[in-house]
């Protein structure tokens, strides 16, 4: 990262320095940096294919400048609609370097939400996989949206030559039949050009990826991610974790990259410390517990799913997971029973963090050495600060302990979103970003978030924290994961509703046993209507889990009763 001069002796807090200015560059000079000072280190690991960072750094320039020939020009929005892959990680820096936007699209949304996404961004060039679950959900938008090219490669090119024979011959049937046309490029002719030679002025302010919102609330939103924004929250991580050794770990990716979360935690986190990236196309429990194995992981950044998935399976005492030092948990509230589980499986320790896209994403995190206070997300990400706005008033901040909306201001924050000037209005009060959660600090700092707005359930005049009564139900043995959501009630003009998955073997537990569970330890307001037992229970593309859908579940059951 670019050198700024900084005090001698840096304020240290938990180990973290909190004084020195927060450093700031150009994305892709954080691959840069890291291959000039690690260049035969092992980069990238892919189904047992090893790249180090001087191949990955070539393939990088080579990318940027073949990029530069199919006339990407600065501010062009470039799409990514990859698994985690090699491809991913040379073309994401590759377009950031000659002067391009990256737009990261999920490889599993439909149709109509890729052509939604390219349409609002404005984006004419994507780079994608020829496999038949991706390729033609793409290719349907070149006719139809402003999408002009795409950039396609082969999985069978970045295997180990063993299982590329192998998947040439038996997995055919899952690739796709991809024209040869103007509109088609192979990614061999991207990266066949040589190195670029003439670098694009960029500047820190500039844009670098339009991340898009989940749009659980209306249509998804672009957020503006800025070289600084994401630079910012890369230097503010790296700093959170002060025993980390430049050039000695070994990172599990098993978040998509696609995903703010991964993309910052996972990569650009993991590449400023010259670590060894162990890539996971998708969460298979066997393979990530080998891989934790095997390549000895120093880091594990995951969500709560993830992590009790390791915390039950019969396998996990089969695998050497001592290695493991730090584990970034994100993207949902982490169970205390499930840290405390986990750390008592590997010897390591896992920290709840919280962030949100428009803050690329990470805002605060419980420290790595000092107090992890249970229930909490922590404390402020260095250089970034924090306040409770009264809920009714957002521009009043209430007195320390009280409940409001929790406020969010620091060099990681996003100056606005794309082409939506009033969702931007609404997001930022005085300066400082809404992220609708509701939460209340204590006399430390550290933060305590009680529910999201959006989620509270309006029970009787009471406001009813869906999270205070998954908390109560993740205290029974039994039970594996558990999510809770409001429904309509004739009296109370809204009943918690909760719905529960319990762990293998649980077959003689009833919902009738886990109300009793929940009698003394939940409020009767807060005691749900109705438990439902489920064998699975919905989840984003990162392992979430997703309400929304039980909503519209929910939903529909009660349209099919008036009908």
């Amino acid at each position: 990262m670019n050198q700024i001069n900084v005090q001698e002796s840096p304020t240290l807090i938990n180990g973290v320095d909190e004084s020195s200015p927060v450093r700031t560059c150009p994305v892709h000079e954080i691959f840069e940096n890291a291959a000039a000072r690690f260049p035969n280190r092992p980069c990238i690991d892919f189904m047992g294919r090893v790249y180090d960072y001087k191949t990955i750094n070539d393939q990088i320039d080579r990318a940027a400048e073949g990029f530069k020939q199919l006339g990407v020009r600065k501010g062009d929005k470039v799409g990514l609609c990859l698994p985690n892959t090699p491809y991913y990680i040379v073309c994401y820096y590759a377009i950031l370097k000659c002067g391009g936007v990256v737009v990261n699209f999920n490889p599993l949304y439909a149709k109509r939400e890729i052509a939604y996404q390219i349409e609002d961004s404005g984006c004419r060039m994507m780079v994608t996989l020829n496999l038949k679950q991706i390729y033609p959900k793409v290719a349907a938008c070149l006719d139809h949206t402003c999408l002009k090219r795409i950039v396609f490669c082969e999985m069978s090119d970045i295997l180990p030559p063993i299982k590329s024979v192998l998947f040439s011959l038996f997995k055919r049937s899952e690739l796709a039949e991809v024209p040869s046309d103007l509109r088609h490029i192979p990614y061999d002719r991207v990266i066949g050009c040589n190195p670029i030679d003439t670098l694009v002025a960029i500047a820190v302010d500039d844009l670098a990826v339009l991340q898009y919102t989940g749009g659980t609330t209306g249509r998804p939103k672009g957020a503006m991610l800025t070289h600084a924004n994401l630079s910012a929250n890369v230097d503010q991580l790296t700093r959170w974790m002060p025993d980390a050794k430049p050039g000695h770990e070994v990172t599990i990716c098993v978040l998509p990259f696609f995903h703010v979360f991964a993309m910052t935690v996972a990569l650009n986190t993991s590449i400023n410390l010259g670590a060894e990236l162990v890539l996971q196309p998708r969460f298979e429990l066997s393979a990530v517990l080998r891989a934790l194995d095997k390549k000895r992981a120093t880091i594990f950044p995951g969500v709560p799913t993830i992590y009790t998935a390791i915390n039950n399976s019969p396998e996990t005492a089969k695998h050497d997971l001592s290695n493991i030092r730090c584990c970034i948990s994100g993207g949902a509230p982490l169970p205390v029973e499930v840290k405390h589980r986990f750390e008592e499986i590997t010897g390591s320790k896992v920290v709840e963090g919280y962030g949100l896209t428009e803050a690329s994403p990470v805002c605060t995190c419980n420290p790595l050495k000092g107090i992890n206070k249970e229930g909490s997300i922590g404390l402020p990400m260095p250089g970034a600060e924090i306040e409770i706005r009264a809920l009714e008033r957002p521009d009043h901040c209430v007195q320390l302990g009280e409940k409001g909306e929790v406020c969010v201001k620091g060099p990681n924050i996003m100056p606005a979103y794309w082409q939506n000037p009033t969702a931007t209005d609404e997001t930022f009060v005085d300066g400082w970003l809404r992220t609708g959660d509701v939460g209340y600090q204590d006399a430390d700092g550290y933060t305590f978030l009680v529910d999201r707005l959006k989620d509270v359930i309006l029970c009787s005049g009471y406001n009813v924290y869906p999270r205070a009564i998954e908390e109560a139900l993740y205290l029974h043995d039994q039970i594996a994961e558990v999510t809770c959501i409001g429904v309509p009630d004739k009296y109370r003009g809204q009943a918690p509703k909760a719905f529960v998955r319990l762990i293998d073997g649980a077959n003689d537990i009833t919902a009738e046993d886990l109300r009793a569970f929940l009698d003394d330890k939940i409020s009767r307001i807060e005691m749900p209507r109705e438990i439902e037992i489920r064998e699975e229970l919905p989840k984003t593309m990162v392992g979430k889990l997703s309400k929304k859908e039980l909503v519209e579940e929910e939903r529909q059951k009660r349209e099919q009763q008036h009908t």
